[in-house]
């Protein structure tokens, strides 16, 4: 039976090299998406804490954006979030795929 339990880590390291709980996320009733609180909740599955369907269930969010989250912090790390420079980031990597 045990082997069919999730087990997920009290805490992982957040984008900042704080540690992350599941208690210190953003609300689930969260509205206003800045850059921290995006990769916080990145880290968040990367680490384990979470799994995608628990985020998207409990911050209302479609697959696509959160894997748009995930593709940004990859390419860009913490300022690929910002929303004021998502088409140059993506320019950049397009770009770099040419070469």
């Amino acid at each position: 039976m045990i082997e069919n339990q999730k087990i997920r880590p009290a805490q992982v390291i957040g984008p900042l090299g704080e540690p992350l709980t599941v208690d210190s996320l953003p609300p689930a009733n969260t509205t206003r998406w800045v850059v921290r609180r995006k990769a916080e909740v990145v880290a968040a599955v990367n680490g384990g804490l979470l799994s995608i369907d628990d985020v998207c269930e409990r911050y209302h969010l479609t697959l696509e954006e959160f894997a748009s989250w995930q593709r940004a912090v990859d390419r860009s790390g913490m300022q690929g979030l910002r929303v004021t420079r998502i088409q140059h980031y993506r320019d950049l990597y397009e770009r770099q795929q040419k070469y």
